[in-house]
Formats: structure tokens, C-alpha cells, sequence
């Protein structure tokens, strides 16, 4: 028996200083804002482990209990129970948190949404399941008819006639509510730093060679790539009569696999790893190789050749399953599992979902492949709340529509109100749908600031997501975003570092950091990634006028000004924060960083497969105010000695690497002084790193007179960037080192009539009706530009081009003539006007 497959940390029981209970109620004060409710006809009570609830035992807080014979009131500083004493219902139990009062009603509430098992066969927008997040002062999880697992680590189910639930009294603090959501489910685990690039997927019947020729020309593309995801016609699919489906197999198809051993170590060669698709409705069947082998392990008669039915309530046939059929496939070289689960949350045990059995002991099993994985690893679909402690999951089959890809975004951020921070989506859609460059782009776009980017598609022969099977335009720009994401991975490791030790979750919802604004819930499509970056996805097609995508945005207050990374010629005063449409061409998407933003890239001149430590770094400083960033990168293993990288501390579901271990890099930036520091480099191996720093939408000549040992000044003026280049610097130098750049440097000043111009002239429109515009435009033309704006608004020009005007005319109110506090947005669809005033009175609670 594989222990590690039954033992992961837990702590179940509550702590007795929390506990108000009588014969047949019991409720856990967890926290002063965290309340766990049971009703039970028979009088016990559920103590063990369930899919949710890992670790119920925490410090008993300040609370206040009033009693008489048939009521009782449990009160903290944040929320006041009231019940009867009675079969909980709506008239006997309620929760008051802050203006607003719960009343049981046996179901889970959270109107901020979660997210969904899958998104197969999806259009557009699906339903959500809840999170532990809400627009009212408490949200609800009802726990009651979850799977539960025994202290032996074996599965369990809940005993009739018991209710089991929790009321997160957070009252809008957010991050507070997932904070305790993580402390009593298990933290999001971290991910080895392979995930974080580029995976090749499709449903394609490859064979060996096709597959590595499609490996290679990304090589020769200069498109780096983590994972090869072979999908199901890797085994056998054509069955001889008798034996039914071909979804699930375990047998390599020799007719395109002749070697597969030599395949899997081909792929290897060109650092790949390796995931196969996974059916395992089908059990193991007679054909199957390795069929004599888990016959004997289960005590079968191998000669009868009866179908060993795929049962997760059988232990032993689980221990066959994993130990038996798939050792063997992994001693080939399959790294992980692609577990794709389509067969619904019934198994022969009531209340035993089979995608949580899957889910839950692939992952522990996939401990002893760490020396491979580097961290425990599964790919599988989403089976509820718990389900973020087995990272990566895949949301299933999705169309190829405009429809789809609007709603993907919001999709991905409500999925961390449930604490599910890594899903990997069908980036370009999985079936159906239209054939479009500007959509696969925009999809890319996505993709690149999603959690993984996964490129997929199905057999079709006209739906495939290779960059150079698109026109030319657009297979520049999907090249540019998968060689981006490359870059992106110091960072995104970093951020897996934080989501996994600080609870905070890559990809959130904007009214996680603005809570009170009422704007922060207006924008779904638009999300945090990271601390400081603002993601604007452009999820329609572009304008036939523009030839610009638009995306409506919210710029909150309190960070300063905004700068695109990708287009810094375009800069933006948020002031007490202000909405924005954004237009962007096919090559770019609005991707904002506010002042004092340090965003560090892999700097390398060629990427390679399997994303290596680079060995160059490119710092992105954004001036203008104060910065600080860690950056954090996976433990080193020195040459004869060995690296204590576990901890078991409580809360904790996997093991994850000490904190100590980890190597650290802080970086700062002193506006006031000029000066950036980078090291020293804690924990490190002392090895040489070359750093560039490029200050984004600043051009001022004033970085001329940068200081710093064996430096050179680049000056790129073209995208609006400063570029220092500096030489070799040695990681282990124990003061670190400083850079000079020059004091209180500010972002450029956004040239209007340049900006303007260049937008037109690009614009597909009568020449005659040009003139008009930049007419309006250019700050010599007399006339207040309140009234200017209004006279662009009555030019029978398409409503595109307006707001493209306006975004660049009103974004820098220091711009000379800028329509700052005067911007008025057309309606792209009717063609009305949606004033400032307007938008308030949408959007803007008085």
C-alpha cells in the first residue's frame, strides 16, 4: 500500500473553547467572523476530515453567549446568532452581520459567484456555483452533503440527518473572508515553474513524428513550450467487437506510437513534460496491456478476460489502478495525468463524487514523481469547494465564440472567490464557433494573463492553434504573447509563491482591493493580476473604422497614475478614479501598471523549453512613486548537499516547501532619490546574473547621467521606454547593488496631437470627415473644450473613432488642451452618448 497516497495533513477537530452546543445542535465560533453550524437528528457530530473543512482547530475568540430554555444567542464584534433551540429552519436561526440578516434556508449564498465543474459545450456565459464572497455582509457554504475521509486517509460519507454549514460574516473584507476560507480549507499549493509557460494540446490523432515536427517548429519559431499534452488517441480507440467505448485506454496505439518509449524520451530531449488524457469511466478491459497485471493484483482470473470495472469506492482497485496500470505508464515517461472526468458526481456509494476520489488521490500518488514534477502535481476538473488543493484544473470543451471568450475572463476571476486560483482554459476555444484571426488573437491575449496558458483545439481540420497557420498580422501577435508569457515567469513564480503562503490568488476580481467602491463590480471582464497589474481583455471584435478592439475599463483611486505596459506612449490619471474605454490595435491589449510598479522579466535573448532560472532579468520600473518587489525563485539544490524544502506546518494540505528555502531578490526604487536597489540575493548560490532596467513611458533625458559600475544607456524612444543596460553582477554580493537613475522621475506627458494623428491616419473612414475630427482635437483650435467635445459627438462619424479620440484627448489632464474632466464616451452599438454625467448615475452609488 502507497502511504503517501492516504497521509496528508489535517486537523479536524475544533478547538472545545469554540463550542456551544446542546443535544442535538452545535455551533464553532472559528473566529469572531467565521461561524460553523450542525444540526443533528441522532445527536453526534462531524468531526472528520471533509472535502472543504481540513482544519477546523483555531484560537476560540472573543464571544458572548445569552441563553434561556428555548433561545440562544452567540455574539462577537461582527455578526449575532439568534435560534430556537429547534430543527434549524428560517423562522428559528438567523445570522445578523452588520445591516443584513441571514436566515437559514439550507442552501450555500454567495452573489459574487464562484465558479463551475466545467465549461463543456459552453456558448457563453454558464451558471456559477457560489463562493465565500457576496455584495451582501455574509455569505453562506453549506457543507452537509460532502465527501468526508476517515483517519485513515480512505474516503467516507456523512451519517443521515445531519446538517453541517458555514456563515462567513466578512461584511465586505474580502481578502479577510479568503484568508479563513484558505486557513480552514488548506492553502492553494505551489506549483513547479514549469507549469507557468507555454502547453501544446490538441484532440488530434497524431503520430510520433507529427508530434515532435509540431515540437520543433515551435523551436524554430523562437516559441518556447513547457508541457506536450497528448490527448486520448495516444491508446487505443478502435477496439475489436465486444469491448465498447473507446474513450478510456491504457494500451499505446502502435500505429502511431510504434516506440513509445522512444517518443516520450524524444520529448524529454527537448524539455517537455508529459501528460496523457485520462478516461477512466471504462475500467480496465481484456485488451488492455496491462490487463493480465491488474488481474493479479485484485485476485482476478486473467483468462476469463471480464472487464475490470472502474470503481473509486474499491480501495484495492484503486491501489491497482494507481500502483499497477499507471506506475508503468509513468516509468515510461508520462509525467502527469490529464484526468478528464465526464461521467457526473454518482458512484456506487451515495455521496462519493468519483472526480473528488480522482482528484484527490492523483495528486497525493503524484508525490512520487517529484523527482520529476518537482512538486505534486494533477490536471482535472473542478469537483467543488476544496478542489484549489489539487491544482491544475482544466474547465472543459468550450466554444470557439466571441460569446465564450467575453465571459472566460470573469469566469477566471470569480473562481478565487472560491479559492480556485489555477484554472487552464481551451485558450482559443475547444469546437464550434467561427474560424477568426482576431479572435484567436484576443484569446492569446487572454491566455498569456490567465494562470496557464494552454493552447487547445479539436480534430477539426480547419481548427488548429499553431501561430503560423494564421495570416500573417495575426501570427506575429500570437508569437509575441507566447514569447511574453515566457518572460512573464519570474514573476508568475514569484505570485505563486504569494498565492500559496499569502492567500492571495494570481488572477482577482478589482473589488477584492476596492471593496467599497461601487465601480470595482461594474467591470467584470477587467481583473488584478498580481499586486499592481490592471488587465483589461479586449473580448469583441475590432471596429471596421479603427481597426481597434475596445475594452471599458476602471482605473481605481489611490495608485497615481497609469501607464500600458505594452503601449507606453498612453498614460492615464485615475484621480478618485474614473472609467476609461480603451482601444488597442490587434498586436496589443491594455495591460495598465500604476506608478511605483516593478515588473521583473525573464531577459533572455532565446528562451528555452522548460523555463530555466534565467540568467538575465529585465526589470520594468514604473516611476513616479515608491516600489518594492521580492522577487522569489525555487529552492537551489547545491552540488553534495541536501535542502531541508518541506514544512508541515498546520493549514497546510501539501507540504510546501519552507519559506526559508526559497531564493529571494528584493528591489527597490526611491523616487524621490532615483535610486534602485537590487540584492542582495538571499539564499542564493552566488552565481553571476546580468540586469536591465526599462523605465516604461519615460523618455526624459535625464537617465542619461545614470550611475552605475559597467553600465550603458540605450534610449528607445520609439516605444516610449529607457532602457539601462547593465553588465554581469555577481548575486552573492552582500550589500547588493544601487542604480542611479536620476531624482523624482515622472512619467511622459501623453502628446495628444501626436496620439491623435497617428490613430486617425490608420482610421478607415471618408478622408473628408478626418479634417473635422482633428480639427476639434489639435490645442490651437479655439474654443472651450467642453464645447469641443460636445461638437466631436455631433460629427456623423462612426462612434468608434470618437471614443478612440477621446480616450487619448482626455487621458492626461496634463496635456496641453487635454478633455480631462470633459470626456463624454458614444455608444458602439446605438450610437448614443454616454456622458460623465451618465456614467455616474449608472454606475456610481450617491
Amino acid at each position: 500500500m502507497a502511504d503517501y497516497r492516504y497521509d496528508f495533513p489535517n486537523q479536524p477537530e475544533t478547538n472545545p473553547k469554540a463550542i456551544v452546543k446542546g443535544s442535538h445542535y452545535r455551533f464553532s465560533v472559528l473566529t469572531d467572523q467565521l461561524l460553523r453550524y450542525e444540526w443533528s437528528e441522532d445527536g453526534g457530530f462531524e468531526d472528520r476530515v471533509s472535502t472543504f473543512a481540513l482544519f477546523r482547530w483555531f484560537d476560540a475568540p472573543h464571544y458572548r453567549v445569552v441563553e434561556s430554555k428555548n433561545s440562544l444567542e452567540i455574539i462577537t464584534d461582527h455578526f449575532h446568532l439568534r435560534y430556537d433551540k429547534r430543527a434549524f429552519s428560517s423562522s428559528g436561526l438567523s445570522v445578523t452581520v452588520g445591516s443584513d440578516v441571514w436566515q437559514y434556508d439550507g442552501k450555500s449564498y454567495g452573489d459574487l459567484g464562484g465558479t463551475a465543474r466545467t465549461l463543456d459545450g459552453a456558448y457563453g456565459r454558464v451558471a456559477l456555483e457560489p463562493g465565500v464572497l457576496s455584495r451582501k455582509a455574509y455569505a453562506v457554504l453549506d457543507d452537509s452533503k460532502s465527501m468526508l475521509f476517515d483517519e485513515d486517509g480512505w474516503i467516507a460519507t456523512r451519517r443521515p440527518g445531519r446538517l453541517d454549514g458555514y456563515v462567513f460574516a466578512y461584511n465586505g473584507d474580502h481578502k479577510a473572508a479568503i484568508r479563513d476560507f484558505y486557513r480552514i480549507s488548506g492553502s492553494q499549493p505551489v506549483l513547479p515553474r514549469w507549469t507557468l509557460g507555454n502547453w501544446w494540446s490538441r484532440y488530434h490523432e497524431y503520430s510520433a513524428g507529427e508530434y515532435l515536427e509540431i515540437m520543433d517548429h515551435f523551436k524554430r519559431e523562437g516559441i518556447p513550450l513547457n508541457v506536450g499534452v497528448v490527448d486520448m488517441d495516444w491508446h487505443k480507440v478502435n477496439l475489436p467487437p465486444g469491448y465498447g467505448s473507446g474513450w478510456t485506454g491504457y494500451s499505446w496505439n502502435r500505429d502511431l506510437f510504434p516506440d513509445p518509449d522512444g517518443f516520450l524520451k524524444e520529448l524529454r530531449k527537448r524539455n517537455l513534460k508529459v501528460t496523457l488524457n485520462d478516461h477512466p469511466a471504462d475500467g480496465i478491459r481484456a485488451f488492455e496491456d496491462l490487463y493480465e497485471a491488474v488481474a493479479k493484483a485484485l485476485n482476478r482470473d486473467p483468462s476469463k478476460k471480464e472487464a475490470i470495472e472502474f470503481d473509486c469506492t474499491d480501495r484495492e482497485f484503486l491501489d491497482a489502478y494507481f500502483d499497477v496500470l499507471k506506475l508503468a505508464l509513468e516509468k515510461q515517461g508520462c509525467d502527469f495525468w490529464w484526468v478528464d472526468w465526464q461521467q457526473g458526481n454518482r458512484s456506487k456509494i451515495p455521496g462519493v463524487d468519483p472526480l473528488w476520489v480522482l482528484n484527490h488521490y492523483h495528486y497525493l500518488t503524484s508525490k512520487r514523481s517529484l523527482k520529476t514534477l518537482q512538486r505534486p502535481l494533477t490536471f482535472s476538473r473542478y469537483a467543488g469547494a476544496g478542489s484549489h488543493r489539487y491544482p491544475i484544473g482544466f474547465s472543459g470543451d468550450q466554444q470557439t465564440t466571441w460569446e465564450g471568450l467575453e465571459f472566460q475572463p470573469e469566469f477566471t476571476a470569480t473562481a478565487s472567490n472560491i479559492g480556485y486560483g489555477w484554472w487552464s482554459h481551451d485558450i482559443g476555444g475547444h469546437w464550434g464557433g467561427v474560424r477568426s484571426n482576431q479572435l484567436n488573437v484576443r484569446w492569446v491575449q487572454l491566455g498569456c494573463f490567465s494562470p496557464i496558458l494552454r493552447l487547445h483545439s479539436n480534430k477539426s481540420p480547419w481548427n488548429s492553434r499553431e501561430p503560423w497557420n494564421y495570416e500573417p498580422e495575426a501570427a506575429r501577435a500570437i508569437k509575441d504573447f507566447l514569447i511574453l508569457r515566457h518572460r512573464l515567469i519570474p514573476f508568475l513564480y514569484t505570485m505563486n509563491i504569494r498565492a500559496s503562503y499569502e492567500h492571495e490568488p494570481l488572477v482577482q476580481p478589482m473589488y477584492w482591493n476596492h471593496p467599497d467602491a461601487h465601480e470595482a463590480y461594474t467591470v467584470p471582464t477587467q481583473y488584478y493580476f498580481g499586486p499592481d497589474l490592471l488587465v483589461a481583455p479586449i473580448t469583441s471584435p475590432d471596429s471596421a473604422a479603427t481597426l481597434m478592439g475596445g475594452a471599458r475599463a476602471w482605473l481605481p483611486p489611490g495608485r497615481g497614475r497609469y501607464v500600458d505596459l505594452l503601449h507606453p506612449r498612453l498614460v492615464y490619471d485615475s484621480d478618485g478614479g474614473r472609467y476609461m474605454r480603451l482601444h488597442r490595435p490587434l498586436a496589443r491589449m491594455p495591460l495598465l501598471a500604476p506608478e511605483g510598479t516593478i515588473l521583473p522579466l525573464d531577459g533572455s535573448a532565446r528562451l528555452a523549453n522548460g523555463s530555466p532560472r534565467p540568467t538575465e532579468i529585465t526589470i520594468l520600473l514604473v516611476v513616479g512613486r515608491n516600489a518594492q518587489f521580492e522577487l522569489v525563485e525555487e529552492p537551489e539544490q547545491h552540488h553534495g548537499e541536501s535542502v531541508d524544502n518541506t514544512t508541515n506546518n498546520n493549514n497546510n494540505n501539501n507540504e510546501r516547501p519552507a519559506l526559508r528555502s526559497f531564493v529571494r531578490t528584493p528591489i527597490s526604487w526611491n523616487q524621490a532619490s532615483g535610486v534602485l536597489t537590487i540584492g542582495p540575493e538571499w539564499n542564493g548560490s552566488g552565481r553571476w546574473r546580468q540586469w536591465h532596467v526599462k523605465l516604461v513611458g519615460h523618455t526624459g533625458s535625464d537617465v542619461a547621467a545614470a550611475v552605475a559600475p559597467g553600465f550603458r544607456v540605450t534610449r528607445d524612444l520609439d516605444e516610449g521606454c529607457t532602457t539601462v543596460a547593465l553588465g554581469n553582477v555577481h548575486r552573492w554580493n552582500p550589500e547588493g547593488f544601487e542604480i542611479a537613475l536620476g531624482r523624482d522621475l515622472q512619467l511622459d506627458v501623453v502628446d495628444v496631437e501626436r496620439g491623435v494623428f497617428d490613430m486617425l491616419h490608420r482610421c478607415e473612414m471618408l478622408y473628408e470627415l478626418k479634417d473635422p475630427v482633428w480639427d476639434l482635437v489639435r490645442s490651437a483650435t479655439e474654443g472651450d473644450v467642453r464645447d469641443r467635445v460636445q461638437r466631436l459627438l455631433g460629427l456623423k462619424v462612426d462612434a468608434a473613432v470618437k471614443n478612440a479620440v477621446m480616450e487619448i484627448w482626455a487621458a492626461d489632464g496634463r496635456s496641453k488642451g487635454s478633455a480631462k474632466g470633459h470626456e463624454v464616451w458614444a455608444d458602439v452599438k446605438g450610437d448614443s452618448v454616454e456622458s460623465l454625467e451618465q456614467v455616474l448615475e449608472e454606475y456610481v452609488i450617491v
